[in-house]
């Protein structure tokens, strides 16, 4: 039973979707405090280079590694994000142009290939991962086993987050003063919310939020570090945010689809299908496009609930 085609694709669609998810996740927290973050794939490339050189190099036990690894992951992502942070919201840089330097300084061929290079962390194949857990002994069950009881830790944390998440931004004081600052930052300053302050922190939230996302990919889905890694899952995250409409439940059902078309390739190929690899590569970054095309109309600028100060620099008036 679990070996039926709808069933594998689910649960491979989870398992791909939780990095996606993850990095949208962070990017849902910068951009309804109004900064626009086109650097994720870079930050989750850091977070994957320092995750993979961690589980390496950190002594303890398998857990404590990985543990410490996904900590590190993070931290580099936020450390980056701060760069981002310092750039659009004290600089009040352009966040596109911002952002797009990011995953160039730490991209494919940037930062994150040189400290590959130099920890020589693609050298050995990372042996204390993230593994898929059994479930109260149901990962065997029919149907549901795969589904909700053969994942990683960070897949239920993701749904965990997925939860906390909504609640923050619209059940809680603070999740308000966010969006507020995201909406219309001047009013937000007036009522006394520091605009600064917000935006530095869920920027640098979604940092890390990007770099446990990177961290999945070395310790989970290759698992070892390769330069490039995520292969612009990062892109697909930006898209992501859009297509959830901002909202973590609806990006988390977001990350599964784009997750299902990112292994549709390796369970078809798997099965024996004889379908071009290239093809089935391209359908994420096809729906992106999609996406991409749909939200950019008149029609959805007015339905879609974008913050209304997204990528705007703000600059205090002087009183």
């Amino acid at each position: 039973m679990n070996s039926n085609l709808l069933v594998v694709i689910a649960a491979s669609a989870i398992f791909y979707g939780t990095p996606l998810f993850f990095a949208a996740l962070g990017g849902v927290f910068t951009e309804r405090s109004g900064v626009l973050n086109l650097g994720v794939e870079g930050m989750m490339l850091i977070g994957g280079v320092t995750a993979a050189w961690s589980s390496l190099h950190v002594g303890g036990s398998a857990w404590f590694t990985v543990l410490v690894a996904l900590c590190i992951a993070m931290l580099a992502g936020s450390i980056l994000a701060s760069l981002h942070a310092f750039l659009c919201v004290t600089l009040r840089a352009n966040q596109t142009v911002a952002g797009l330097s990011i995953t160039i300084f730490a991209g494919a061929v940037g930062l994150s290939s040189y400290f590959a290079n130099i920890w020589k962390a693609a050298q050995d194949p990372v042996t204390r991962q993230v593994r898929k857990l059994d479930v109260l002994g149901l990962a065997d069950a029919p149907i549901l086993g795969p589904l909700l009881f053969n994942h990683t830790i960070l897949t239920y944390l993701s749904w965990v987050m997925c939860a906390v998440a909504s609640w923050y931004l619209f059940r809680t004081k603070i999740g308000l003063q966010v969006r507020a600052v995201g909406e219309s930052p001047q009013t937000a300053d007036a009522m006394g919310i520091s605009v600064v302050k917000y935006r530095y922190i869920h920027t640098m939230l979604g940092g890390a939020l990007a770099g446990l996302g990177g961290a999945f990919y070395s310790l989970a889905i290759v698992p070892t570090w390769v330069d490039g890694m995520t292969k612009g899952a990062g892109w697909i995250a930006i898209a992501l945010v859009i297509f959830g409409f901002w909202r973590p439940g609806l990006t988390l059902l977001g990350a599964y689809l784009f997750g299902a078309l990112q292994s549709l390739g390796t369970v078809l190929k798997a099965r024996s299908f004889d379908i071009p690899g290239d093809v089935l590569d391209a359908l994420p970054f096809v729906m992106t496009i999609v996406v991409l095309v749909l939200v950019s109309t008149r029609f959805a600028h007015k339905r879609i609930g974008a913050p209304a100060a997204l990528g705007v620099p703000y600059e205090r008036e002087e009183r």
